[in-house]
């Protein structure tokens, strides 16, 4: 017979209660606690300690992309998945929008004229808009390829890349790339992430507002 017991955790604590768990079994890990916040709630989010090796910051990754959000940033995302994962009253608090053009028309036209993925395709789009711009891919490598050229062609300056792209194909170089780019970015290294790690990674800096 199982003899595991159920924690008697109130709905308002559950959280807390699993901030508490991460955080021991964390145990001594050496992270600066602008970091540590953003890395425990992607564990939260996904229950793998693997992303406190595997996610690399570029220095004042966070500070810059804290300013954009107080200077009413707009998050592009590479799914609607990711979108809806991101707190939307914490976003209309600070004046930012998240945005997903992956079902906009042009861009589906954009893609077939160019042979390439509807993902790249939004990159071109998000060139266009004029607020600050962080851009959150947690499940298109060929958003990151595309959004490399657009930068080296001084397209587009983003203020932040989440780059968590999930997978197999393309997946490690796209993320290494994008590492290379000269922006400020925020990485998982290796084929794991998501569309829910990158909305986590969102929701992460717009809760330290």
């Amino acid at each position: 017979r199982n003899s595991m017991k159920l924690q008697n955790v109130l709905p308002n604590d559950i959280e807390k209660r699993s901030m508490e768990i991460i955080a021991e079994e964390l145990g001594e890990v050496k992270l600066d606690e602008e970091k540590l916040s953003i890395i425990k709630r992607v564990i939260h989010t996904s229950a793998d300690f693997d992303y406190v090796r595997t996610l690399h910051f570029s220095e004042d990754a966070v500070q810059k992309a804290l300013e954009a959000l107080k200077n009413g940033a707009t998050i592009v995302t590479d799914t609607n998945m990711a979108k809806a994962g991101i707190n939307k009253a914490g976003m209309d608090k600070l004046g930012c929008k998240a945005v997903c053009y992956m079902a906009d028309p042009d861009v589906a036209a954009q893609a077939k004229i160019e042979g390439s993925t509807r993902a790249a395709a939004c990159m071109e789009k998000a060139c266009l808009i004029e607020e600050p711009v962080i851009i959150a891919i947690g499940n298109a490598p060929t958003a990151l390829v595309r959004l490399d050229e657009l930068i080296k062609a001084g397209k587009i300056k983003p203020e932040l890349i989440i780059g968590v792209p999930v997978g197999f194909v393309n997946v490690v170089e796209a993320k290494e790339l994008i590492m290379q780019a000269g922006v400020p970015y925020i990485v998982a290294r290796g084929r794991k992430g998501g569309s829910n790690v990158a909305a986590a990674i969102c929701n992460a800096l717009i809760y330290k507002l």
